[in-house]
């Protein structure tokens, strides 16, 4: 990808067929219909970014089957390039289940056995103009749960850095079933938080990278790593960001940091919070805004998708973020 396709945002990771129920508080015991929708965090944070005008592209893989079809074809629906998404023979395209009991339980169901495509990315199949050309690369911590995508993740993040390449975005994104143990997770994350200028992640995703769960400790021992921005996700007690001098985002032009309550919000489903989150803070960080409202859009973001029942398909709009920040409540918007 050269020249006129330059990229915003290209993301490398985790994309699937997300199974929904359409039957709220009902366990999959006796659900009887569900909903297909396209899903894995980097797929969704590819389509948030999108969904704000950005121009993205996501470096996957998927089954040679018609469920990999069906993820192109969504993928292009939603705006995202799907060039670099190709496809595996010998694995069927991942699939995973939830069960949606709100506010706050979602129990996740993954089929990725014996590996999933999306684990299969080689290094030496990276297309050096798309990882270093892009104005900001997203990776996740899914992505170093497995050889070959270790060594690819981490082989795009030094590329970027040889060249002097633009923000390279760490997820935490720690899912525990996909590690041996939480000693092996922070190895691996170690490996990759050199090559960062960004970490997202909650505070046990914090503690996996760094051994740190309070939210002040974890941002400095991610500033420690070489982070410059450090954005650590409290729950109920919204999120914490933490900027030094080199850092995309700033308060009030200087190095700082600024904490941020939740948007109050009747949850339906969070599984996609914080992927809108996170397509939204790259949003921000390409616009060059203050940290604060930085943090104020993105929390947003995440409380529209938390009050919808899909992830990829309820990404919102930046018209959409933009109307509640300005002070119409979010049920108007999710009802509009």
């Amino acid at each position: 990808m050269t020249g006129a396709d330059t990229l915003d945002v290209l993301t490398m990771g985790r994309l699937g067929v997300d199974i929904y129920p359409l039957q709220i508080g009902v366990s999959l015991r006796h659900v009887e219909t569900f909903g297909k929708y396209l899903g894995g965090s980097a797929a969704n944070v590819a389509v948030a970014a999108a969904r704000h005008g950005r121009r993205v592209a996501i470096d996957t893989r998927t089954g040679a089957d018609p469920f990999g079809e069906f993820l192109h074809d969504a993928l292009r629906g939603y705006g995202v390039d799907d060039r670099l998404v190709r496809p595996v023979d010998d694995l069927p395209t991942p699939v995973t289940f939830c069960e949606i009991f709100p506010p706050d339980d979602f129990p996740l169901y993954f089929y990725r056995r014996p590996s999933a495509p999306d684990l299969q990315i080689r290094a030496d199949e990276l297309d050096r103009d798309a990882v270093c050309g892009a104005s900001l690369l997203w990776v996740t911590g899914t992505g170093l749960c497995e050889e070959p995508s270790r060594s690819a993740t981490l082989a795009a993040l030094r590329m970027r850095a040889e060249d002097g390449g633009g923000l390279s975005v760490f997820d935490l994104d720690y899912r525990p079933m996909f590690w041996s143990s939480r000693e092996q997770a922070r190895a691996a994350y170690a490996q990759a938080l050199p090559f960062v200028s960004v970490a997202v992640g909650n505070l046990d995703e914090c503690d996996t990278a760094v051994g740190q769960c309070e939210p002040r400790s974890a941002a400095a021992a991610l500033h420690d790593a070489g982070v410059e921005l450090a954005v650590v996700k409290q729950g109920p007690a919204g999120v914490l960001a933490s900027a030094t001098g080199g850092s995309p985002l700033l308060v009030g032009g200087e190095p700082g940091q600024v904490e941020v309550p939740p948007v109050p919000v009747e949850v339906v489903n969070g599984l996609g919070a914080g992927d809108a989150f996170g397509g939204a803070l790259c949003h921000a960080m390409l616009s060059g805004w203050e940290l604060e409202h930085a943090m104020r859009f993105c929390n947003v973001a995440g409380a529209i998708v938390a009050s919808r029942l899909a992830c990829s398909d309820a990404m919102p709009t930046t018209d959409e973020v933009d109307a509640v920040l300005a002070g119409t409540k979010i049920e108007e918007v999710v009802g509009a």
